[in-house]
């Protein structure tokens, strides 16, 4: 077989298809215009991923300045509904999208449709189901939405809440600064900015525009309006629903609420803040300029606290934005947090005042006494809620027992008169204005004012009722358990029962019912006493009657009324009766001694009369001239 050569016409061959090959190639290899624009593609593609995983994360978006519309098609069509803010819809950021800005305390989502706050969290509580660890969540799955009424020059009236936000996030020094801009071009927009500190419940928001005078038609303001459905935060929800209502500062540092019935509206002017509370929490909205007339309303979302149990009262605002040179600038503050007094008042702008203290001599007690020293008790010593609630009442009725104490000295008094006075009603028994009178002279003469028992009592009466208003309000007691409760700001509930009973509930708290039975033994030890101390008047009511019907009345009120009421304000009542009766025990057991104020009594008898007081002496002479009017007109008979 003969072999194969390589000739020469074969290796010219490849010589000639290599050369051509190489040739091929040459011609094909890109021009450096062409290798920078692959490379300028490349990059593009690299932003729009990082934009894309930017989204998914929910952080912030910053576009360029300058952006501006490509889809000149798109944008006519927009400009047909939106007018001048199309230029926004037809931007980049014109999507469901997300900006997440927080602190220690709270969390903020801003939502570029509409540029408002979508979720508020409290990163420092929990909702009632303390064991859940679900915080709470002040707004929340569109509970609540913030809309700017924008009426354009050519007759449009659009909705902010419907249209897209561009924002943008910068930090300046230790703070969060979230741009949120409504454009109508490159520089002409509606801007909402917020400022979030370190550790602070309260965030800046501006609303300003830009170059608006020819979008927007000027002549009126505009309308804001804000809306919150509140969410349902504590056990009880009657409870707390009894404490969620507007309230309101107006005409330079007036406080004021719309109101707790079923369907409240109010129309205030000058506006400053409006607070949204809640029974332990609050929404406020703060302005630099008082809104000129804002229109209130709070709607009342518990018909059923068995089926009603989300939320608890529906709140709306609307308020005028005031035009200045053909634009909007307004400097407002946001208040996300507890409804706690001393946080509130250390932002020095009246919010404090908001918490339902009391008016007048109620709130000045609440105010310098209660507040003080309780949180010195439960901060400062560092003590138990349930042990700090115990030793505030004993210092409390500790330092009321002198008033106490002459209140049962002038009981006693009275009662060592008894007799005295029976005889002169039985000497009178036809005359009772004589009677008043030689009674009345009988009470100067032995140097007794039948009044020293009734002003003692009065005196305590703004301390009860101030308690009534402090307990509720005191934010230190949320969540913190003793003994049995396991929320002292709540019902104590020891047993459920199947049925509801009216007024009482479905369930049996224990603290009022050991208040009730505390009460049903002070009035028992105290009534004998007032019944001999204080005899039958003509005329009058039965007194002694009364007293045996309030032994009864007393502690069923307790037990019904404070059944779903804080089990701290029914601890602080069974404290205070339970010491009650131990000072009253020993006062009259030990201190006031029956016999030396008999003797002392008829001693005084013996002096001079003490000179009458102006207003017993005003008695005494309305009495003698109704004396002599009476005889003046038998005479005529």
């Amino acid at each position: 077989m003969e072999e194969k050569k390589l000739d020469l016409n074969s290796i010219i061959g490849f010589v000639l298809i290599f050369g051509i090959l190489i040739w091929i190639f040459y011609q094909n290899q890109p021009s450096e215009k062409e290798i920078a624009a692959e490379k300028a593609k490349k990059e593009l593609v690299a932003k729009q991923e990082a934009q894309a995983k930017a989204d998914k994360t929910k952080t912030a978006i910053a576009p360029t300045a300058a952006a501006t519309p490509g889809d000149t098609v798109q944008l006519a069509q927009l400009q047909k509904t939106l007018g001048g803010f199309a230029y926004s819809a037809a931007l980049p950021s014109a999507k469901e999208s997300f900006t997440t800005i927080e602190n220690e305390k709270i969390k903020l989502k801003i939502a570029n449709k509409g540029g408002y706050i979508v979720e508020a969290t409290l990163k420092e509580f929990k909702k009632f189901e303390k064991n859940s660890g679900q915080l709470v969540e002040l707004i929340k799955d569109n509970n609540s939405n913030l809309n700017i009424q924008l009426q354009t020059i050519d007759n449009r009236t659009l909705n902010s809440k419907d249209l897209y936000f561009e924002p943008t996030l910068e930090k300046i020094g230790a703070d969060q600064v979230l741009s949120m801009r409504l454009k109508a071009g490159a520089n002409e927009f509606l801007e909402y900015k917020y400022i979030l500190k370190p550790n602070d419940y309260l965030v800046g928001f501006d609303i300003r525009s830009q170059g608006l005078n020819k979008v927007l038609n000027s002549s009126k303001p505009l309308d804001l309006q804000w809306d919150l459905k509140t969410y349902r935060n504590e056990k009880s929800i009657s409870y707390e629903n009894r404490y969620a209502e507007i309230y309101y500062e107006h005409e330079d540092g007036k406080i004021n609420y719309a109101g707790l019935g079923k369907h409240e509206e109010e129309t205030v002017e000058k506006v400053s803040f409006i607070a949204y509370k809640q029974h332990f929490f609050t929404s406020i909205l703060v302005t630099d300029k008082p809104f000129a007339t804002s229109k209130l309303e709070s709607i009342n979302l518990v018909n059923d606290e068995k089926i009603d149990t989300v939320f608890t009262k529906q709140f709306k605002a609307n308020v005028p934005l005031a035009f200045s040179n053909g634009e909007i600038d307004y400097k407002m503050q946001w208040y996300f947090g507890p409804a706690d007094y001393k946080v509130l008042k250390s932002y020095d702008k009246n919010f404090q005042k908001i918490i339902p203290l009391g008016w007048g001599i109620f709130g000045w007690i609440n105010r310098l006494i209660f507040i003080p020293l309780f949180g010195f008790l439960s901060s400062t010593i560092g003590l138990s809620l349930g042990i700090a609630i115990i030793i505030f009442t004993i210092i409390i009725k500790l330092a009321m027992s002198p008033i106490t104490y002459k209140s049962f000295l002038s009981q006693a008094k009275m009662k060592v008169l008894r007799p005295e006075i029976t005889e002169l009603g039985e000497k009178f028994k036809k005359d009772p204005m004589k009677k008043q009178q030689e009674t009345m002279k009988l009470y100067n003469k032995a140097g007794v004012n039948p009044m020293a028992g009734c002003i003692p009592a009065l005196i305590q009466l703004p301390f009860m009722y101030a308690s009534f208003q402090f307990f509720p309000s005191a934010f230190e007691l949320r969540q913190k358990g003793f003994l049995w409760a396991d929320d002292l700001s709540s019902f104590d509930a020891v047993a459920k029962l199947p049925f509801n009973i009216p007024m009482y509930g479905d369930h049996i708290s224990l603290f009022p019912i050991l208040a009730a039975i505390a009460i049903f033994f002070y009035m028992k030890m105290t009534s004998g006493d007032q019944q001999m101390a204080a005899p039958q008047q003509e005329g009058m009511p039965d007194m002694a009657k009364m007293m045996k019907i309030m032994i009864y009345v007393s502690p069923l009120m307790m037990l019904i009324f404070f059944n779903s009421y804080g089990a701290g304000l029914s601890l602080y009542n069974f404290i205070s009766n339970l010491i009650t009766i131990g000072i009253m025990f020993v006062i009259k057991n030990y201190i006031v001694d029956s016999d030396k104020i008999h003797a002392q009594i008829q001693e005084n008898k013996l002096r001079e009369p003490k000179k009458p007081s102006k207003f017993q002496q005003r008695l005494q002479d309305v009495m003698e001239q109704q004396e002599a009017a009476k005889k003046t007109q038998n005479k005529k008979k």
